[in-house]
Order: structure tokens, then sequence, then C-alpha cells
């Protein structure tokens, strides 16, 4: 009798742990058991794309923490050792080569497109250009036609290129080998921003300025393309080989040759964390912010509303004017835990 009793209590407690243990893990299919980490780069306008997506997480259900902003290739590493669970960073196909070093495929998945046709190029200033007739960045291996670029004094003209680490800055510089303008030009690297800032105060001073110019950014809504600045054909195809062997077809809109890829911006996640939970999977495949939105937002950072609070106000009222869309695509995401 004893050993029966014994064996009922045995029981019951095995039974009772059981549920605990289970009631405590985590449940693929449920968001609200789920904690999602994101991060962003310290380039603040990715800020907004991200608030956007975790306003719709929230609504989904997941629990989400606040968004961290680190340099690229650590975003993909935290992403691939599942530190993280998601990012809006991958820039199509510029990030390949930081998409794979983190363990590619294996461990994550690019999904989505979340802003589309992201075009980059070299522009010049327009009363140059119609000036001199500079239609293309070859022209520049002309010393003379380099020097009216020139805002250091030692002859050469300079380019404002991109900030170190966002992977533009190694297209630049093998484009200039390619090109045969490293004797002309010297591409000027650092806070992009900044330098942008003093090639704006040449603009203003009516000075020639040359620069490395991309959407979403809100360089397009100040200098107009065909207004203000043009911008600059390439005469072929060249690319480092991170970036892939894409085709001029691929570095060309509506026929003028840029020489960048047209850049995809992508949602990155872990890989298991998109298996475990296809509601948040189906949510970045559906989410889409316009590049004409980008370039507006970027503006608005740009001219000082750039607090974190501003920005998650910036992302709430796109939600708000974008409300019908928006929430067509909850509806569908939460369709995916059927």
């Amino acid at each position: 009798m004893k050993q029966k009793y014994l064996k009922t209590i045995l029981g019951t407690i095995i039974t009772s742990l059981l549920v605990i243990f289970t009631s405590c893990q985590q449940v693929p299919d449920s968001a609200e058991t789920v904690t999602i980490r994101s991060a962003n780069s310290t380039w603040i306008q990715e800020l907004f794309q991200t608030e956007v997506v975790n306003i719709g997480l929230e609504k989904l259900g997941y629990k989400v923490e606040r968004p961290k902003q680190i340099e690229y290739p650590a975003i993909y590493i935290s992403l691939a050792n599942g530190d993280l669970e998601y990012s809006t960073v991958f820039y199509e196909p510029q990030h390949n080569e930081f998409f794979e070093n983190a363990g590619g495929s294996e461990k994550l998945e690019k999904v989505g497109t979340l802003t589309p046709n992201g075009i980059q190029r070299y522009e010049i200033d327009k009363k140059t250009a119609d000036k001199y007739n500079i239609t293309k960045i070859e022209q520049l291996k002309d010393p003379e036609i380099a020097k009216l670029f020139d805002s250091d004094g030692d002859g050469k003209a300079n380019l404002v290129g991109c900030n170190p680490g966002w992977s533009c800055e190694l297209v630049i510089n093998h484009h200039l080998k390619a090109y045969e303008l490293e004797d002309t030009v010297e591409h000027n690297q650092g806070q992009y921003e900044i330098l942008l800032a003093d090639a704006m105060t040449r603009y203003q001073e009516g000075k020639p300025i040359l620069y490395y110019a991309y959407e979403p950014h809100w360089i397009s809504t100040v200098f107009k393309p065909n207004e203000d600045v043009v911008s600059l054909e390439v005469p072929f195809t060249s690319l480092p080989e991170s970036i892939g062997n894409l085709s001029e077809k691929d570095t060309s809109l509506d026929g003028k040759k840029f020489g960048f890829p047209v850049l995809q911006q992508r949602i990155v996640a872990n890989k298991k964390f998109l298996e475990s939970n296809p509601v948040a999977k189906r949510w970045f495949e559906l989410v889409e912010i316009p590049i004409v939105d980008m370039n507006a937002e970027s503006l608005r950072i740009k001219e000082g509303e750039d607090t974190q609070e501003d920005i998650l106000r910036h992302a709430q009222e796109w939600i708000k004017n974008n409300q019908q869309k928006y929430d067509g695509w909850l509806e569908t995401a939460k369709q995916a835990a059927n």
C-alpha cells in the first residue's frame, strides 16, 4: 500500500514538472511567446524601416525589443549566431559578401523586398556639366576637366564617396582603377553626411561638385536630377568579384549606364527563426516602403527630426497614411499561422 502511494506521488510530481517545463518552452508558431531582437546600422534612416516592421510584429503578437545600432558585418554575424532575429539591412547584391561570410544560406535567409530599386550613380552639378559638355565619368581622365572638381588644391578631382564599411566604397575604388581615373580623381572617404555638407556649400558658392549618390537618400530631394545635377555614365560594367557577375542591364536604368547595381533592400533573418515563425516570415515578405517615401523620411531626419522618438513617430505616421495596405499585410500574415 505504501509503495503504491509513493508511486502515485512520484507520478504526480513528474507530470507537474512536465507541465511546467512544457509551458516554459517557446511555442514556435505562437507569436505571444517569442521575443524578436532586431538591429540596423548607425545609418539612422534604417531605424525608420525597422520601426515600421516592428510595429507590425507587435500587432501580430510578438514581443519586440528596442532595435540595436551596430555596423553591418556585426549584424550578419549576430544573426547567424542567433543573437538577433532579423534586420532590414540586406542590400542586394552589395551585401552578398557580408551574407556569405556570416554563414550564408545555411544560417541566414533573405526575405521580401522592403525598399525596391535603389539607384546609385555619380553626379556633378548641371552648370558645370552644361558648360564643359561633361556626360561621362571617363572624361575625368582629362587633367583639365578633373581640375574643375579639385577642392583641396592637389590638382585632382575630389569625389565625395561613402563611409568605409558600407561596401559602396569598394565599388568606387574598383571603378577608379577600371576606368583609369586613379591619376586624376581622388576618392574622399569618411562620414558621408559631412562630406555631402561640404559639397553643398561648394554648390551654393557656385563651385563644381562631384559626388557618389544613391537612393533612398535626401540628396535626391535637395539636388534634383536633371535640374540641379546630372548623372555621369560609365563606359562599361566592371565590379568587384564580391558583388557578383552582373551585366550592363543590371547596372543601367532608363538606358543610362550608371556602373552600379540597382539595389534591392531586403530583410535578412536567422533561418531557424523563420522556420519556427511562419507568421513573422510572411510579414517580412509583405512589407514594402516605396523609395520616394524613404527619400522624404531621409530629408526629415536631415532637417533635424532625428531622435529615436521622432523616427518612431514618423513610422507611426507612415502606417496611418498607408493604413489600408498595412492592415491587409497584417491579415495576410496572420493566415500563415494555419
